[in-house]
């Protein structure tokens, strides 16, 4: 298993299709166990996972620590607004209080890009990436590709639309470079002021007008649009960008018949995407959460031993 030579997670651009397919592989029989009645394997007893999470996160977070808990191991949430942070101490100096701790993995979204690379250079523990800035979101990502791959049975040359604030996004950024690998056509589709100027040079198709772009495709990618954006002007108003931009059963008319929808939540309904398209058959909103603790217990499973 190629992907177990690493120590970190910190990007889907350090990774080859090669270890993705063995994560992908790896969260299969892993989602088996979310079945069962007693959620437990006791793959990772006796190790500890310290989720140190500098953004808000829900889905995230929460995901990660059932994720080791699943597998037995004990797992840590620091919470930053009550640490010492809040006291000045800095951020290599949280690192190594962590690590004396006897932490294994120390998984960290922070608002700076870069920050896990950082965080990696300056400790012995694993450290996976939960978000930093607009870089990457690699775990996101893996969970999209898992999600696709599960209902179309391959990612291979499949047409993918990302919809939405992609200037800001990681969760895009990691979804172009993960699926790029698979030969996909991505097409990225926005306000011109929400769209990278250079984002083609990524091999991307860009839009402004949402219908071509979900033209003929197989998956739809609808991201959050960042609400507190508005304030800083970058584009008209929420009800016009619901008017140009939001998901719809109409819109989506012009794209295949077996259309997948996914969106990494929380979701802005009636705003990014119609309420009646989240909940449609053709939307994998809810399984992306599951999908999403299976594919970080592969992850913790693989980078923690568990294959061996």
């Amino acid at each position: 298993m190629v992907f177990t030579h690493r120590k970190d997670l910190l990007g889907l651009a350090d990774l080859s299709r090669d270890d993705i397919d063995t994560i992908l592989d790896t969260a299969v029989p892993m989602k088996d166990v979310l079945t069962r009645d007693i959620k437990k394997v006791p793959t990772l007893r006796g190790k500890v996972i310290c989720t140190v999470f500098y953004e808000n996160s829900t889905r995230t977070r929460t995901s990660f620590e059932l994720a080791g808990k699943y597998l037995s191991a004990d797992t840590v949430n620091l919470a930053v607004s009550t640490s010492s942070v809040q006291k000045g101490e800095s951020l290599k100096d949280t690192i190594k209080t962590i690590e004396a701790m006897g932490t294994d993995v120390m998984i960290i979204r922070h608002s700076m890009s870069g920050t896990p690379h950082y965080v990696a250079r300056n400790t012995h523990m694993r450290v996976i990436n939960a978000g930093d800035g607009a870089h990457e979101h690699p775990t996101q990502a893996l969970l999209d590709m898992y999600s696709i791959r599960e209902k179309k049975g391959s990612l291979e040359g499949l047409k993918v639309a990302i919809v939405g604030d992609i200037e800001h996004s990681r969760v895009a950024r990691s979804n172009i470079i993960g699926l790029s690998k698979y030969g996909c056509e991505i097409r990225v589709v926005g306000p011109a002021t929400l769209l990278p100027a250079e984002i083609e040079a990524l091999g991307v198709k860009k839009y402004y007008d949402v219908e071509e772009a979900l033209d003929g495709v197989d998956v739809v990618n609808v991201l959050r649009l960042q609400l507190e954006r508005q304030k800083k002007g970058l584009f008209p108003s929420i009800s016009e960008y619901s008017q140009r931009f939001c998901i719809t059963h109409k819109r989506l008319s012009v794209a295949k018949k077996d259309v997948l929808v996914l969106h990494p939540g929380p979701m802005n309904r009636g705003v990014e995407i119609d309420s009646r398209v989240a909940e449609s058959a053709i939307s994998v909103v809810n399984e992306q959460v599951t999908n999403g603790v299976a594919v970080r217990m592969a992850l913790l499973y693989l980078m923690m031993g568990g294959a061996a």
